[in-house]
């Protein structure tokens, strides 16, 4: 059994110490430890709106906030927890009394760590969808300067990783900006989802004194206050959302890095990495690893595990508040960390790479215009199916000849269909072929030049005016 002296919150009805397996078990202040801001800032508020709701005296409630500043400036400057110290709460709960004495004891009246801890989750989930945002962002515009760069540049786009037609390298390239730009408008639905506040719910059944909860709202800059006091202290949406959030976007990270490993390999040859973010084999003198983009796709699988986790943890549960819980913290800050390590090491690994327009253009062959040939035959009046099938005969005599389509004679074309003419071989450039397929979010030149223009409006910071004490919900 545990014999050392101990500050918790609870264990009035109890008469012997609790297990010392069961405190190891029990004590989270490992995770939960890097939410004392946030937990401060709340108790301030808390002892505030206890005055306000008559339990506290003014002179009370300021030797409390006065009390938690201290705290937090300890805490800032490298405050260590004891071992008796279960979690965040009591880690602070102690200092507090050591600070201001008995008068400490009064805070913790009408409220419960079950709305407390909620309220500590979202308020960090909030202030971490900011960070997110702006990391996403710093990627983002190191590939709209890649896009802006390659101007005319032409490359073969693939379908089940086969050469299909040409592209503007742009337009490839921005092909990974929209995904995270879809991330973004997912962190602030995250953000919103966050931003509705649990504190005044106690532990299941709402506080019995008179507090304001709109006054915590505003000052706490949630955009919302909770419905149901049952409801709120069970709550985890919000972390299942910011947790699906990350996993798509290292989901998206994945599948750039792993273009562009395809692309840096000695077989294509498209992309040569930098120093800064590869590494060297022990072994072999010669290599140059993309380690930081083969790290960015394995955490895409992190990602995904911590979400399944939660989820799973969740839909096992009654309502109302389960220890269960404690450990949605431990798969948020794991995600969320994880992430913020992974976007700066990609954007800086895809900052430093030098696309190889010559390999990239030798890898466009005129087999790659097949579309293009069934197209000049239906403007010459064929159908599409008709057009198809002499296009596949083309395709066969140029396999069994081992060469090219633009290396097959004029008569082979004219007997694969009456239609085509002499100006059948200008159809085989690959510049014409990307030229015409201008339409809104094409490869043409007009489309990804207005495909650039909207990039260059998303990176541009958006400044959300707040309507009295509501929360901006833009991460800028």
């Amino acid at each position: 059994m545990s014999d050392h002296t101990t500050h918790k919150l609870w264990g009035g009805r109890f008469s012997t110490p609790t297990a010392a397996a069961l405190e190891a078990l029990n004590r989270s202040i490992g995770t939960d430890y890097r939410l004392w801001p946030f937990d401060i800032n709340l108790s301030q508020t808390w002892a505030v709106a206890l005055w306000g709701a008559g339990v506290l005296t003014l002179e009370e409630s300021k030797k409390i906030e006065r009390g938690l500043a201290l705290v937090g400036q300890k805490l800032a400057a490298g405050a260590q927890s004891l071992p008796s110290d279960e979690d965040v709460h009591t880690l602070i709960d102690r200092m507090l009394h050591d600070e201001i004495g008995d008068v400490a004891s009064k805070l913790h009246t009408g409220r419960s760590r079950n709305d407390q801890v909620a309220t500590a989750t979202r308020l960090w989930s909030m202030d971490v969808c900011t960070k997110l945002d702006v990391a996403v962002r710093a990627l983002q515009q190191v590939m709209f300067d890649h896009a802006a760069t390659l101007g005319d540049v032409l490359m073969p786009a693939y379908t089940h990783l086969q050469r299909a037609q040409p592209v503007s390298a742009a337009h490839w390239m921005l092909s990974h900006f929209w995904p995270l730009e879809r991330d973004r408008a997912r962190i602030v639905s995250a953000s919103r989802a966050a931003a509705v506040l649990p504190l005044g719910s106690g532990a299941i059944a709402g506080c019995a004194f008179p507090i304001s909860r709109v006054l915590l709202q505003g000052s706490l800059g949630f955009s919302s206050v909770s419905q149901n006091s049952i409801d709120a202290v069970g709550d985890r949406d919000f972390v299942a959302e910011l947790l699906f959030t990350v996993a798509m976007t290292a989901t998206h990270l994945s599948r750039l890095a792993e273009d562009l490993i395809i692309y840096g390999s000695s077989e294509f040859g498209f992309v040569q990495f930098g120093d800064a973010f590869t590494t060297g084999s022990s072994m072999m003198p010669q290599k140059r690893n993309p380690d930081a983009l083969e790290l960015a796709r394995g955490s895409g699988a992190r990602a995904i595990g911590d979400l399944t986790t939660l989820l799973t943890t969740l839909k096992g549960l009654p309502s109302g508040y389960n220890k269960d819980l404690q450990d949605d913290k431990r798969v948020l800050f794991d995600a969320v960390d994880t992430i913020l390590l992974v976007l700066p090491a990609v954007a800086g690994a895809l900052q430093e790479i030098r696309f190889n327009n010559r390999r990239m253009r030798a890898a466009l062959s005129s087999s790659m215009m097949a579309t293009d040939l069934a197209d000049y035959l239906v403007e010459k009046g064929a159908t599409f199916r008709e057009a198809h099938t002499a296009i596949g005969s083309l395709i066969r005599e140029s396999e069994r000849e081992d060469c090219e389509l633009d290396a097959l004679p004029i008569t082979s074309f004219k007997a694969a269909h009456s239609l085509f003419g002499d100006d059948v071989f200008d159809w085989l450039e690959p510049a014409r072929s990307v030229a015409r397929r201008d339409v809104p979010g094409g490869t043409g030149p007009n489309a990804v030049n207005a495909q650039l223009r909207s990039a260059k409006e998303a990176l541009r910071p958006v400044a959300d005016a707040a309507r009295g004490n509501e929360l901006v919900l833009r991460a800028v």
